[in-house]
């Protein structure tokens, strides 16, 4: 009996660890410190939960389908936002909307391959773009990361075949969080032109860049949309998680082919999240700084507590965005170690083997911690329990 492609790809990573926290009781002296997931857990601000209540109570069109490609008014203000941040030139025919960011991610490949088509994907991987490649028939081709956790636009050349249709690229990455240089992403960008491939850039956590200018300069190139497929979400930024809402920017050639896919899968996005995403834009700019400032006084304090582990062995691979991307000192697998943190040290965090082939062998040493949900004082408890792990050593 032949097996479905769904049936054969692994499971949700994130599920999985959440299975380590059945029959541990974890104390009130010692509450678990969850690091595995990154969104925010804290509701929208109070007048963005406002506007879509009304949303909800005056506007019949909330409770009805919607175009394909999503609201004109939304598409349009986010045009008009990333030609803005970007100093770049992007319409609203190039812009949708979708059910989140890993619904545009899986769209955009609909979109562009066919069975056993390839598709470069630096290592570690975010691990959902890889099952979904593994369920779209599509193949995943591992571009192994630097020492500072970048991809490296040579060796990318190298792995490129007649079936390869697109690099990926995640900047803040998840789950490393390095942040690329301009320099790197433009070097990919030409990379790809050159091969008549696409690049997709997603930069879901681009609102928690450490730049305080342009991330990158691919929106104010000519004719970008020729090889640029950006993805982003709204579901950071706003707190909107629970809405899903995503988005792409592509040309208009190819948002004729992601309609038939998000008609097929979803219809249209939904209404209220819409709503909300447009409302956020249009008002809460300050409040959206101020969240940022905040992801970076989190991630300067984790830089401030590094050297409590650096001197047990420990060091530090990447950092930015919601995640701080360490190596463990410890002989111990991170696939036995991630479980026994959270049986021993109340700690819930991911392994790295979870981003990584099954055959590669760094994810062993790396644990992948997402900090969105700490404050400082958090932090500083979290690095307190670390500290205390004492293992055989590799």
């Amino acid at each position: 009996m032949r097996t479905s492609r769904t049936s054969t790809t692994f499971p949700p990573p994130v599920m999985e660890a959440r299975r380590w926290l059945d029959g541990v009781d974890f104390p009130p002296e010692r509450p678990l410190i969850n690091v595995s997931q990154a969104a925010p857990v804290e509701p929208p601000h109070p007048d963005l939960r406002q506007a879509m209540a009304d949303a909800v109570l005056q506007d019949d069109s909330a409770h009805l389908y919607g175009p394909v490609l999503g609201n004109d008014d939304l598409r349009a203000e986010l045009a008009a936002r990333t030609s803005r941040i970007y100093e770049g030139s992007v319409t609203p025919a190039q812009i949708c909307i979708t059910s989140g960011c890993n619904q545009a991610f899986a769209a955009a490949i609909a979109a562009l391959c066919g069975e056993g088509d390839e598709v470069i994907v630096p290592v570690p991987w975010y691990f959902n773009h890889k099952m979904w490649l593994d369920m779209a028939g599509a193949t995943a081709v591992p571009l192994t990361c630097t020492a500072d956790m970048t991809p490296d636009p040579q060796a990318a050349a190298a792995l490129i075949t007649p079936r390869t249709r697109a690099i990926v690229l995640i900047t803040p990455n998840n789950p490393t969080g390095a942040e690329y240089p301009d320099s790197l992403v433009t070097a990919f960008y030409d990379l790809a032109r050159a091969h008549g491939i696409k690049l997709l850039v997603d930069e879901t956590y681009r609102d928690f860049h450490s730049r305080s200018d342009a991330p990158h300069s691919l929106f104010s190139l000519p004719d970008w949309d020729e090889t640029l497929i950006h993805l982003y979400s709204f579901s950071k930024a706003y707190r909107l998680t629970g809405h899903r809402m995503g988005a792409m920017a592509a040309s208009p050639a190819l948002m004729a082919q992601i309609e038939k896919f998000l008609d097929t899968v979803a219809i249209c996005p939904a209404q209220v999240g819409q709503h909300a995403a447009l409302w956020g834009m249009q008002n809460l700019d300050q409040w959206l700084a101020g969240e940022r400032d905040e992801i970076l006084r989190r991630r300067a304090a984790i830089q401030t507590e590094m050297p409590r582990l650096e001197a047990k062995g420990w060091s530090l691979l990447g950092l930015g965005g919601y995640f701080a991307y360490l190596r463990h000192p410890f002989a111990m697998s991170s696939a036995q170690l991630a479980p026994l943190l959270v049986r021993e040290f109340g700690v819930l965090c991911l392994p790295g083997t979870m981003f990584y082939p099954d055959d590669a062998t760094a994810g062993a040493s790396e644990l992948r911690i997402a900090f969105a949900n700490l404050d400082v004082p958090g932090l500083s408890a979290l690095f307190d329990r670390l500290q205390t792990v004492d293992l055989a050593l590799r």
